[in-house]
């Protein structure tokens, strides 16, 4: 008699079908909350679908695109079980940059890598990107969960997504539109955003030793509640800022710093500097500077140090918007100002010492 064999299948080479189909079925709810009118169709077909008659209304509309992931950051996610906030830093990576041009979000698309697919991790991921989305005024139109068994753990995870948004042409923001004598204004972070996890995973864990589970003090609550704060997603707040007064140009702090960051909008003939005194960084910034013996320099390259996005404004119109974003719930201030070049080999530097 002959022993029957067993074929090879897709489940038995890890990867399942059907929880794929669970994870769409538990999402759907979540991403229908994003839907915008001109978006068509619903989840589950092979392209997400926008009518782009809706840009008629543009004379000359400019699209804007942009990527991004969250990091190492997911790793914190991943140990403590906590997915459903991970989303609104994917969403605030995508958005803000795009929002940082003029631009109106318009809808986003999200990928998600698992090693094995749990249905409820997957729509508690995809819910944290609606809510995300939905604090942005965009839609989610679609996205893709991949199962990659063997080169990621079952539990192992990662996200990124991808994002378009519209500006008129003559609206567009940027570096052209910067004067001598115009202001920057600085607004507040909800902590360290999705930058530098691998410095702060290095100082905290490896270093200090510390556990996500441990109460600190100075933070007023555990570490892993602290770094698993959602990024603040500004997309609405800047929109609504642009609505109400003239602004010259926007720039997301993400990797790279603040200094590095806000050059990327200074054009060549001119240099920004960003007084540390106006403003302190929160408790977390200190505490991986003091727990890794950081220094300054380099915690500036590396994190936000508690100023998520930046605007520059003339100064006619600091005070019309400090008081458009405090109204909208934003901690603001001036932090700075636009300077000829004269002998700066950078376009923007840190001035001052920080306020305690």
């Amino acid at each position: 008699m002959t022993e029957k064999t067993t074929g090879a299948s897709y489940a038995a080479a890890g990867v399942d079908i059907e929880a794929g189909d669970r994870a769409v079925e538990l999402m759907k709810e979540w991403v229908k909350k994003t839907q915008r009118p001109e978006v068509l169709g619903g989840l589950g077909g092979f392209a997400g679908l926008f009518d782009a008659s809706a840009l008629k209304r543009y004379e000359r509309p400019l699209l804007a695109s942009a990527t991004d992931g969250v990091g190492t950051k997911v790793d914190i996610a991943r140990q403590l079980g906590v997915y459903d906030t991970i989303g609104h830093d994917l969403v605030a990576m995508v958005m803000d940059d795009i929002v940082v041009c003029g631009a109106e979000p318009l809808f986003m698309t999200d990928y998600i890598c698992v090693g094995k697919v749990h249905p409820e991790r997957v729509a508690a991921i995809v819910k944290g990107i609606a809510e995300g989305c939905v604090l942005a005024g965009c839609a989610l139109v679609g996205g893709e969960t991949a199962e990659h068994p063997g080169l990621l753990g079952p539990d192992d995870f990662d996200v990124a997504g991808a994002g378009t948004g519209v500006v008129e042409y003559d609206r567009l923001l940027g570096a052209d539109r910067i004067r001598t004598g115009d202001a920057v204004i600085a607004m507040a972070s909800s902590g360290l955003h999705s930058n530098g996890y691998s410095l702060v995973r290095h100082v905290l864990f490896e270093r200090a030793k510390m556990s996500l589970e441990q109460h600190v003090e100075e933070l007023g609550r555990t570490l892993g509640e602290e770094l698993l704060e959602p990024t603040k997603i500004y997309s609405l707040d800047c929109m609504a800022l642009t609505r109400t007064a003239e602004v010259h140009a926007y720039s997301h702090i993400t990797g790279g710093g603040l200094a590095a960051n806000l050059a990327r909008v200074i054009p060549d003939h001119l240099h920004a500097t960003v007084d540390r005194s106006t403003w302190a960084p929160g408790a977390i910034f200190d505490l991986v500077g003091k727990a890794g013996q950081v220094e300054q320099l380099e915690l500036e390259k590396t994190l936000n140090m508690g100023v998520g996005m930046m605007a520059v404004v003339p100064q006619e119109s600091v005070d019309v918007a400090l008081t458009a974003l405090a109204d909208r719930g934003v901690d603001a201030w001036v932090a700075g100002e636009i300077l000829d070049r004269g002998d700066h080999a950078e376009g923007a530097t840190m001035t001052g010492t920080y306020a305690s």
